[in-house]
């Protein structure tokens, strides 16, 4: 942060004040554009190299994607003068497609992992002795309908956030996902049909998990 706020305001002042105090042919502006950049991004790649942990990952995915080639070009004069100059991605291509893919992997299992949980929360609630939840008078699980939409929802757009590629692949992995989790519910509550056909709230639950269907779909 401290380093892209600084080259953005030097670079400013450059475009603005110190430029023209120069012959064009000295290409001042490009001078400390390269200068800065090739700065940044040897910093960039000695923390991609290093050990990141999954939010490192992402908020350095977002600088490269984002922040730096999109951020930096908000000031009129800057973005006419950086047009000029082409400075380039902040970390070479292979090295940020492998940031990309420790990122997907990391997000894929995140959100596998917390539909497991919510399942098996939810499975837990159909063995207690407790009626479902109401959501706008009807039976309805809260912790299964909406968390497990909403996991993969928040997951797409933070994915999307880093690019449209990055969104893309992962929009494309956990449609693998959720499938497979679908099935697992499903295997679930038959499960629970077959066999808890004694339980106090045996047809509330029933009711609750149909209405679930449709927000599924």
């Amino acid at each position: 942060l401290h380093m892209g706020k600084t080259m953005k305001e030097d670079l400013t002042v450059v475009a603005k004040y110190i430029n023209k105090l120069y012959p064009p042919e000295f290409n001042v502006f490009r001078i400390y554009a390269e200068l800065y950049h090739n700065y940044f991004a040897s910093q960039a790649k000695k923390n991609a190299e290093s050990h990141l942990e999954d939010k490192d990952i992402y908020l350095l995915l977002s600088w490269v994607h984002n922040f730096y080639p999109k951020d930096m070009r908000k000031d009129h004069a800057l973005a006419m003068e950086l047009d000029k100059v082409k400075l380039g991605s902040l970390l070479p291509s292979s090295l940020s497609k492998e940031l990309e893919n420790k990122y997907l992997d990391s997000e894929e299992v995140t959100v596998k992992n917390s539909l497991s949980r919510c399942l098996d929360k939810e499975i837990q609630r159909w063995k207690e002795d407790k009626e479902p939840e109401k959501l706008n008078g009807h039976f309805q699980s809260e912790l299964l309908g909406i968390f497990v939409i909403q996991s993969i929802y928040s997951s797409q757009k933070r994915a999307e956030d880093i690019s449209k590629a990055v969104g893309e692949e992962l929009s494309r992995r956990l449609l693998k996902e959720l499938p497979a989790f679908l099935r697992s519910y499903r295997d679930a509550f038959e499960d629970f049909k077959e066999k808890s056909k004694k339980h106090r709230y045996y047809k509330p639950i029933l009711i609750a998990n149909i209405n679930n269907c449709w927000n599924f779909r």
